[in-house]
């Protein structure tokens, strides 16, 4: 059954996604997983079904979709595996900063790529920076027509595939944060290569590599916003993905739910009765649905915002930490109520446990989303 508080566009939408999630990704997910192999194929797959570029205005040939619909797509997509749901989300991240800060010029550049096919990446974290974006050490450095970029960076979804991405730069190291900046940078380019390939706990088969920057020369154009705009591009393009990002958690929550709900009820205990005739497990499993429903509230609520115009940092912040904690809590409650069952590799729910995990760490860790909360509350 289709989401009923959501419009008759966005149910469609929801059983679109929902019906191909049970077609492409389902049924192929723990092979993936199990072999950490990039799943390339699913990029033409969504481009077909028309569920590529929902973030991308149709003015440039995407679809176009409203928050709440690209956040549904993204819940059911995580429902299936959230590996997938990493790979088919990214180019969202990537094409934000051209909705906050690009020109005409730099949107028809680089929305011609992602609409055609192609994937867009988003690289800001390094090695000796993490949560600290001022720390960023990668520099770019203007010699004529053209900016030099150097540097490496680190845990960068998708770019070891990517055509096209963002990366963050300094312009000018001694002004710290304030130096920060954004450039559109295609993956031809002479001098970006691809370095280390993560091999990750969870969300396996989702490409997360470093990249290497040396003397990579890029138009002047290729600047988007002015210089020292960077850091303000990253936190709204972050605000803008956080909830996405708590989608993902929503997904896992509402699989590892469905996932215990069917073992209870078809596994006995030791009298002969349905695990879920145990008021201890039936209570739990009100538990997973009470927190997994409060999760998707307050992303539906965030978008609502957003789409309204409205300020929602705040919000996404809360969605992003409540969903994702969420996804991680019900995922191991899930485990807890299928023993060893849910412990094996052969179980979904093993694998939503490690893929829950990350939701925690990226888009800014939850302990960075309770900085953001606090600074927020605390402020007047």
């Amino acid at each position: 059954m289709a989401d009923k508080s959501l419009t008759p566009e966005q149910q469609r939408l929801q059983l679109l996604a929902r019906e191909f999630t049970a077609k492409h990704i389902i049924p192929v997910a723990a092979e993936y997983d199990r072999s950490g192999e990039f799943p390339l194929f699913i990029v033409e797959e969504a481009k077909k079904a028309g569920l590529i570029c929902n973030a991308v205005p149709t003015e440039y040939g995407g679809a176009g979709y409203d928050s709440v619909s690209q956040a549904a797509i993204v819940e059911e997509w995580a429902y299936g595996c959230a590996a997938f749901a990493t790979t088919l989300g990214g180019n969202g991240l990537s094409c934000y900063p051209l909705l906050i800060a690009g020109t005409e010029e730099q949107k028809k550049l680089y929305f011609s790529r992602i609409v055609a096919g192609g994937l867009g990446g988003f690289a800001l974290t390094e090695p000796g920076a993490g949560s600290d974006a001022g720390a960023v050490a990668t520099t770019a450095k203007l010699e004529g027509d053209e900016w030099v970029l150097n540097g490496t960076k680190c845990f960068a979804t998708s770019c070891g595939y990517a055509n096209i991405m963002i990366i963050f730069a300094s312009t000018d190291p001694s002004l710290g944060v304030k130096g920060l900046s954004a450039f559109i940078v295609e993956q031809e380019r002479p001098g970006l290569t691809v370095g280390a390939v993560e091999h990750k706990l969870g969300i396996r088969s989702s490409n997360t590599v470093e990249l290497l920057l040396k003397n990579v020369r890029i138009p002047k154009n290729h600047l988007l916003g002015k210089e020292g705009e960077g850091m303000k591009i990253a936190m709204k393009t972050l605000d803008m993905a956080r909830p996405m990002v708590a989608s993902q958690g929503v997904g896992i929550a509402r699989r590892a739910l469905d996932e215990a709900i069917k073992f209870a009820k078809s596994h006995l205990d030791v009298n002969g009765k349905p695990l879920a005739a145990n008021q201890s497990i039936a209570f739990k499993l009100a538990d997973m649905a009470i927190q997994t429903e409060a999760a998707k509230q307050l992303v539906r609520n965030c978008l609502r915002l957003k789409d309204s115009g409205l300020p929602y940092t705040k919000e996404a912040a809360m969605a992003k930490t409540f969903a994702t904690d969420t996804g991680m809590r019900v995922a191991a409650d899930a485990m807890e109520i299928m023993g060893a069952y849910g412990y094996s590799q052969d179980s979904v729910v093993e694998k939503l446990v490690r893929d829950a995990k990350i939701q925690q760490i990226y888009e800014g860790t939850n302990q960075i989303q309770r900085l953001v909360i606090s600074g927020i509350i605390l402020k007047d």
